[in-house]
């Protein structure tokens, strides 16, 4: 048996404007895991994940496709995995074969309500690495992000895929997404090995160091958020409102880029800087385009956090989910732990996630 791990993710700034090509965020994987476990199988194979039901969904092959022995099918994202993986295999000469794989996630919590950590970036790098491991791909990081990015976009259709690379690479990260106009036209045009070889025009995943000194605090809301539908909305008011969201778009990557350097210069005093312009402007996105994204409860997260030395905004897409507060490590956080309590805000017990362990197999 194979069984591979892929963290979630938080962004932390850069929302919005990194669906646009070029425009930077940053991102950081964290503790929390999708596990998947692959094993060989005969005459026929099974796909089973909690987050759906306990009963296997069974599928047999047909023609080299794998199907579904179902109508109605909910886990778009592993089949999208597959069906991208197994394609690239063909085109490396490997056999196709029978596998049962198995999932479990750590990313909702015990009532299976979802935190906005990135778990369909993280199930659709999971199973990718599964199969990479099944089939010997010998996928580099770049590669599987490439992978990965094809499955989540053929299923979800827009955002930026800051967590595929999140996921694919763990820690903090500085990233801009590529082209995706680019992408499009080469998947009718080219095979998906050479796909996958090529550069990606903007594409940027930069590993950052954080500051010994920097600690991420992370709070919840107890609401979710749909991230795909937050990002059409906004989508929809950028024509609208192209002057204003062009604005957006330049103030975003200044003070990201200015945040990066405040990484590489171990500045925590300049990354909290940002990470309040950052909240500045995406309350200024939300006036020109009529999208909730910090909430009332993410306003108040965000306003304790200030009043106890931290620099907090919301997290992702907001409209509900996380919050994330950096603060230097001398301060004390105990105080700002109560408070959230006290407004119904659950501090979320993460930590930034550094890959040191690869795959298993038993």
């Amino acid at each position: 048996m194979i069984e591979v791990s892929a963290p979630g993710k938080l962004y932390i700034a850069g929302e919005y404007a990194v669906v646009e090509p070029g425009h930077p965020a940053i991102i950081v994987a964290i503790d929390q895991f999708i596990n998947v476990s692959i094993e060989a199988a005969k005459k026929s194979g099974s796909i089973q994940s909690a987050q759906y039901s306990d009963l296997p969904i069974r599928w047999t092959r047909r023609n080299n496709e794998l199907v579904l022995d179902i109508r109605d099918n909910p886990f778009h994202y592993i089949l999208a995995a597959i069906h991208f993986t197994e394609r690239y295999a063909q085109e490396k000469g490997k056999a196709l074969a029978f596998f049962n794989l198995k999932v479990t996630s750590e990313l909702d919590n015990s009532n299976g309500r979802k935190y906005g950590l990135g778990s369909s970036g993280a199930v659709t790098v999971a199973t990718v690495k599964a199969l990479n491991a099944f089939y010997d791909l010998q996928l580099s990081q770049l590669e599987l992000f490439k992978l990965a990015t094809l499955a989540h976009l053929n299923v979800q259709g827009n955002g930026s895929c800051g967590d595929i690379a999140a996921s694919c690479y763990g820690g903090w990260l500085a990233f801009s997404t590529f082209d995706h106009d680019w992408l499009l036209e080469k998947l009718e045009q080219e095979s998906l090995s050479t796909i996958i070889e090529s550069d990606w025009p903007s594409l940027r995943i930069e590993p950052l160091k954080a500051p010994e000194d920097l600690r991420l605090l992370i709070g919840w809301t107890g609401s979710p958020a749909s991230t795909s539908d937050l990002v059409d909305q906004v989508h929809q008011s950028r024509e609208e409102k192209a002057v204003a969201y062009e604005q957006f778009l330049a103030d975003s990557k200044a003070c990201v880029d200015q945040m990066i350097e405040g990484f590489k210069h171990e500045n925590v005093a300049e990354i909290q800087a940002m990470i309040r312009k950052n909240r500045e402007l995406l309350n200024q996105l939300t006036t020109f385009s009529n999208v909730s994204i910090e909430t009332q409860q993410l306003k108040v997260l965000n306003d304790l956090a200030e009043k106890y030395s931290g620099a907090a905004k919301s997290s992702g897409a907001g409209g509900g989910d996380c919050g994330i507060v950096i603060v230097d490590k001398k301060a004390g956080i105990l105080p700002l732990m109560s408070s959230w309590e006290k407004a119904g805000i659950t501090p979320l017990p993460l930590h930034v996630y550094h890959f040191t362990e690869e795959i298993n197999e038993s």
